[in-house]
């Protein structure tokens, strides 16, 4: 049975609320079990007296309820830093402490990571996901290095270049001399052979000097990066569910949406201000979402979806990621008691009877400080009777 002839019967009962997954989902069970037109009937009110049964009763208290469903479970996560994925390589903050960076819309991440997905024709193409993981990955002249030399008496430093790790990490010789002559004036070249001179001090006073700008010069020619994304270090390749696949320590979804043959669907990091600038305020709420939940999941704690996604709607609904906390949420409401009864409680009411600020008492906080019902359940119903009748 196709989706059209599975919204027909849905519309016929009156369940055209259904969301379009839903009605897909239906049909792909009606066709699994070969379900008769009856059976099909008693399936589609069956989902929709659950579907009703979930649905938030009028003045229903959602984001106490949110907060409790999300922090109780959150109680119980642990501290640990767990290797990411199964890769030993590379480790990323998970538990108590990833849930609090994501809630908190931390701009710099303890461990970012980026989960690299190629297109269908390269994606079992192995030289090419090497070569693309050299060319993603930092590495440094140190790295190609195999003999390094530093002549203090001539004031000389000689490198030589390593052809065999050059190949096998797919680099251009190329590239690297002509990055190398760019960046260092005084260096001379004889096959794979480095030679950096620097300018040499007969003056007693200045021996000191030119031995420091020798060792200077030493870690600036081993550390030059000849290879790789900025803001990515070290890269996994690994072969996951029939394809090759790049984890990356470090993030820049930006540079590496732009380069040859990625899936730039699938491929994504766990940076969420990264998302917001790349791909927009939707594509964030969704991160916050994905990574709240997996965060629980991999804890094995289930929390409702749908608190989860109250919580990422309340960080993104101002079009900007802003944590929940006093620099975010709670220290920018319109109520001065429900930010004076947060944190830094002087503060806020000195300077709202500096502004002259009023408080319309419409939020629950606020109503519970004055002593009167909160505008929730019961409270949000106003009866009205009239005397003459």
């Amino acid at each position: 049975m196709n989706v059209d002839q599975v919204q027909e019967v849905v519309n016929r009962e009156g369940a055209d609320f259904f969301p379009i997954k839903l009605v897909e989902e239906i049909a792909q069970a009606s066709e699994r079990n070969n379900l008769t037109d009856e059976e099909l009937n008693k399936l589609v009110i069956t989902v929709k007296n659950m579907y009703e049964r979930e649905e938030v009763e009028p003045g229903e208290s959602v984001g106490t309820i949110a907060a409790q469903s999300v922090g109780e479970p959150g109680t119980q996560m642990t501290m640990r830093t767990f290797h990411y994925a199964g890769v030993v390589e590379l480790n990323v903050t998970l538990g108590l402490p990833r849930l609090i960076e994501v809630v908190d819309a931390r701009k710099k991440i303890s461990t970012p990571t980026m989960d690299i997905y190629f297109d269908e024709e390269y994606r079992n193409d192995e030289e090419f996901i090497r070569k693309m993981g050299n060319k993603i990955g930092k590495i440094t002249l140190n790295d190609v290095i195999k003999n390094f030399n530093v002549n203090y008496i001539d004031n000389v430093i000689t490198a030589e270049l390593d052809m065999d790790i050059i190949n096998e990490r797919r680099l251009d010789i190329d590239e690297i001399i002509e990055l190398i002559q760019k960046t260092f004036k005084q260096v001379t070249i004889n096959n794979n052979l480095l030679s950096f001179e620097t300018t040499l001090s007969n003056d007693e006073e200045k021996v000191q000097q030119s031995i420091r700008e020798l060792r200077f010069l030493a870690d600036k020619i081993r550390d030059l990066q000849i290879s790789g994304v900025k803001g990515i270090g070290k890269v996994v390749i690994r072969h996951e569910h029939g394809e090759w696949v790049i984890h990356t320590e470090g993030s820049n979804l930006g540079m590496v949406l732009k380069l040859e043959g990625i899936d730039i669907v699938r491929t994504t990091t766990n940076d969420i201000f990264e998302i917001e600038k790349v791909l927009g305020i939707e594509a964030a709420r969704n991160a916050i979402i994905h990574e709240l939940y997996t965060t629980m999941e991999e804890q094995g704690l289930s929390v409702d979806i749908r608190h989860i996604m109250l919580v990422a709607d309340t960080m993104t609904s101002d079009g900007v990621v802003k944590s929940i906390g006093r620099h975010g949420i709670s220290g920018e409401k319109s109520s001065v008691l429900a930010r004076a009864a947060f944190e830094e409680t002087g503060k806020h009411l000195l300077n709202a009877s500096i502004r002259g600020e009023s408080d319309k008492l419409t939020g629950i906080i606020e109503n519970v400080i004055v002593g009167q019902p909160i505008p929730h359940g019961t409270g949000s119903v106003g009866v009205v009777m009239n005397n003459k009748k």
